[in-house]
């Protein structure tokens, strides 16, 4: 089939890598977000999926609305046969969607109906997930809600951060995505539609999502601070100021420390919390670099009965 591959973020390049590998099928064109300002210069820079297609000289779309008439035509000229998309970041008109014959196809990173929307993989960890995965599936207007054409598992780790398990399952889905394409292509793939049942939704992280609450369970704080790594980034306050939370680790042989409430030995930091205390590990001041807990500690020189989050 001839490929228009929707993508933005470095997740999606894997995808986008095994598509044009693909001996059955040719990548004619990509549609992704315009360049935006990054780093420090702000200066602007194109998004990784439109850097791998311009280093394998394939044709970049840029529209800064989907809708937008010039893009449409340009589509309609290019006449792929079905378009893959991963985490585009923009929602597609029903002009857009209706001009490939075949559709356009969504490798989405939760096992649909369960959490639709941006945040699957936050999501899923923040609630205590054990295992999560990826859905191919056929895009139409609602959010998320197009019958699905296959589906692969991914057990959630202790450890695991947003950033680790959205990396395995950009891997695993690129595979899955593939697979979608010849079975769509040969015609052995049909999409099966959605069960009503099971469905959550997962929108986008915001920063208040991300502040933790030291009332709440130890398992819910390391949770939080699993789900919102890398970005947004879980936080807290300390004497009047921001404090990301790199890491944390489960501390149940600590107890005695009210929610919030730090203890600081000689190596270790540790916080209460609505059960029993989490220790520190990497934390972020306001305006510095990430550091070790204990670095931090020593050089605040915490005071006895001082608290996170007041």
């Amino acid at each position: 089939m001839r490929l228009v591959f929707a993508g933005t973020p470095e997740v999606a390049v894997p995808a986008l890598d095994a598509l044009i590998a693909s001996e059955r099928h040719e990548v004619v064109a990509v549609v992704t977000r315009p360049d935006a300002p990054a780093g420090r210069g702000r200066r602007m820079v194109a998004s990784p999926v439109a850097q791998r297609a311009e280093e394998a000289g394939i044709e970049v779309l840029k529209p800064a609305r989907p809708r937008e008439e010039d893009f449409l035509a340009r589509l309609r000229e290019i006449a792929p046969d079905c378009c893959p998309v991963v985490a585009y970041g923009a929602l597609l008109p029903k002009a857009a969607l209706d001009i490939p014959p075949r559709g356009w196809v969504n490798l989405h990173f939760s096992l649909l109906p369960a959490w639709r929307g941006a945040a699957p993989v936050q999501h899923a960890i923040m609630a205590g997930d054990e295992v999560t995965g990826a859905s191919t599936f056929l895009i139409e207007e609602g959010l998320d809600s197009g019958p699905v054409y296959g589906v692969i598992t991914e057990e959630i780790r202790p450890t695991d951060t947003s950033g680790d398990l959205l990396t395995r399952l950009a891997f695993a889905g690129a595979g899955l995505l593939a697979a979608t394409m010849d079975g769509i292509e040969d015609g052995t793939l049909r999409a099966v539609p959605q069960t009503g049942e099971g469905v959550s939704l997962a929108p986008k992280i915001t920063v208040e999502d991300a502040r933790v609450d030291w009332s709440a369970p130890a398992l819910r704080v390391d949770r939080v601070v699993r789900g919102c790594s890398p970005a947004p980034g879980a936080w807290t306050s300390f004497r009047g100021e921001r404090l990301k939370l790199r890491q944390v680790a489960l501390a149940s042989e600590r107890t005695g420390l009210a929610p919030g409430e730090l203890a600081a030995g000689k190596n270790t930091v540790h916080v209460g919390t609505g059960s029993h205390a989490v220790e520190l590990l990497w934390v972020q001041p306001q305006g510095k670099k990430p550091m070790s807990a204990a670095d931090w500690a020593r050089g605040v020189r915490i005071a006895p009965g001082e608290r996170l989050g007041e």
